[in-house]
């Protein structure tokens, strides 16, 4: 995921949108195979009440703070992105458990 160019060499709103919609077609394909964990979680579950797990959420959102304090980014975005996600994937883990 190197970019093609640096936000420092960027010299237009398009370069910089064109790097911006590359990221995104990255994070795209990383959130589908984070999904597929996710919904895959679903079958090791015994009960509904164990798709949210409180603990491991913490858990994860601890580590994804870590990581972005490592990476140079805002620790709190970066929070704010995770808990919107494990609320989402939890909502499809729920929904992959009851078919199951």
């Amino acid at each position: 995921m190197n970019p093609t160019k640096t936000p420092e060499a960027c010299t237009s709103l398009a370069d910089i949108r064109a790097e911006i919609d590359r990221l995104d077609r990255d994070i795209v394909r990383l959130l589908a195979a984070r999904q597929s964990y996710v919904l895959a979680a679903a079958q090791f579950k015994r009960s509904e009440a164990e798709v949210t797990a409180p603990d491991r959420i913490e858990q994860v959102v601890a580590n994804a703070r870590c990581i972005a304090e490592a990476e140079g980014a805002d620790a709190d975005i970066v929070e704010r992105v995770y808990r919107e996600l494990i609320a989402a994937g939890t909502d499809a883990e729920r929904q992959a458990w009851r078919q199951r």
